[in-house]
């Protein structure tokens, strides 16, 4: 919302508020106040009851933060006064607002739930004993207008944030996430075959009673999962990759534990007819692919900040809907501004670029990287508990520390970065373990650098 929309709701809200006589607001601010642990217990009960909002919600976030949070919203929503803030209480919804369409939340729950509030509420007001009719009825009046204002402010908020994202998860399908499409076709193809390679290497080895590599957890399994299934979103040959993948996995490789040693090359053709199939639907999904490079930072060709809320949202979804990880690894070149000052802004252009070049060889295939800004990377890794991701991160950091980088007419320097790191904690919504991973970045720069920070 534009500035003068905020003011002009704000004043609005102003408005109405000044009609409701000063008993009654005193009276619903004390019940709000007395009553909010039973609004919000109801509020959360009704909602888990709902499959829908089961998507959304479970008990454990309930009891963590989400009851506290909603308590604390019916506390400021009903203390306010005629000549407070309004200002401040209109970007209050705004921010909520912005949450709801950072989670995908329906906007008919967030309606549901507004409903569901007045209803209890008006329970509570009608039970009063000390209450003459025409004060409940004024009551209930204050109470349905105040979260209809709020709800409203909410929605607007929610509308546009949604329309960005909206817009923004469009630009980066097309955009696709891959580097370039010719190259990235070849290290995908690649990938497969090494998977198959090494598949064939465990048998020959006889690792038939052991677990065998399943594609889904490979080098091409992490990239098709995170990044070309979104890339090729909608194409009929996402969905025969997907499905051969799950095929190969749950049927084909099961097989050679049960096999004799007769039967097993009926199973090997098999699996290399799959493989071939998700080689020629791959091949046919990059041709269809235009590369378009909007989006991607122009120094180092690494994905810019613009694409982050997508990616986040993403793989949050993908987290919750998987029961799996991710962690983010923000990481800062210490002592930067010295090259460029020292050197040349020319040099701390190669700087950055040799940089980026190294997390790509370091990073696996599934994993994101991103440039934020001058010397500040975040490195997105996907399918990690809290020991892989410090095993990632320490591999990052000693590779920096014998990384020579190369500067314009010769020259050669020896850097350090500041890490800071933060598993996903199952939040619907991703800006918790944003502000996490930024403290531990902060952490490890002012604990004397060359670190690695991790937030809990």
């Amino acid at each position: 919302m534009s500035n003068v929309a905020v003011y002009r709701l704000a004043s609005d809200w102003q408005k109405a508020l000044k009609k409701i006589p000063e008993h009654i607001r005193c009276y619903v601010k004390e019940a709000a106040n007395s009553h909010k642990e039973l609004l919000a217990s109801y509020f959360y009960a009704s909602l888990l009851n709902d499959q829908a909002a089961n998507v959304f919600l479970s008990h454990d976030e309930v009891q963590k933060r989400l009851s506290r949070s909603l308590q604390k919203w019916l506390s400021e929503l009903f203390s306010v006064a005629p000549d407070d803030d309004f200002v401040a209480l209109v970007e209050l919804q705004r921010q909520v607002g912005d949450v709801h369409a950072r989670i995908d939340l329906p906007l008919y729950l967030v309606l549901s739930g507004a409903r569901l509030l007045k209803e209890r509420f008006f329970e509570i007001v009608q039970e009063e004993p000390s209450l003459e009719l025409i004060d409940k009825m004024a009551a209930q009046q204050f109470i349905a207008e105040s979260i209809d204002i709020a709800i409203e402010f909410m929605s607007r908020a929610y509308a546009a944030s949604y329309d960005r994202k909206s817009r923004a998860e469009e630009s980066y399908r097309v955009f696709a996430a891959v580097h370039n499409s010719a190259a990235e076709r070849g290290r995908q193809r690649a990938a497969l075959l090494d998977w198959e390679n090494n598949l064939m290497f465990e048998l020959a080895t006889g690792m038939v009673d052991k677990q065998l590599s399943t594609i889904n957890s490979s080098e091409f399994g992490l990239w098709f999962h995170h990044k070309g299934a979104h890339a090729f979103e909608n194409l009929k040959e996402t969905q025969v990759i997907q499905n051969t993948m799950e095929h190969i996995d749950q049927e084909v490789l099961p097989r050679f534990t049960q096999a004799n040693s007769a039967n097993q090359l009926d199973v090997l053709r098999e699996l290399r007819t799959q493989t071939r199939l998700i080689l020629l639907s791959m091949d046919l999904l990059f041709e269809q692919q235009n590369e378009v490079e909007a989006g991607r930072d122009t120094l180092t060709k690494l994905l810019g900040r613009k694409y982050l809320p997508v990616v986040l949202g993403r793989e949050v979804a993908y987290s919750r809907r998987r029961g799996v990880k991710f962690a983010l690894l923000s990481i800062d070149l210490d002592h930067f501004k010295r090259v460029n000052d020292e050197y040349g802004h020319e040099s701390g252009d190669a700087v950055l670029r040799q940089f980026a070049e190294l997390l790509n060889a370091q990073c696996r295939a599934g994993d994101y990287i991103f440039r934020l800004g001058g010397e500040e990377f975040l490195v997105l890794l996907v399918d990690v508990n809290v020991d892989t991701a410090l095993r990632i991160a320490k591999k990052i950091s000693e590779r920096i520390q014998r990384e020579k980088f190369i500067l314009p007419f010769g020259h050669e320097l020896n850097l350090t970065a500041s890490m800071g790191l933060a598993l996903y904690d199952g939040h619907p919504d991703y800006t918790p373990t944003l502000r996490r991973v930024d403290k531990a970045l902060y952490q490890a720069k002012h604990a004397g650098r060359n670190r690695i920070e991790l937030m809990t």
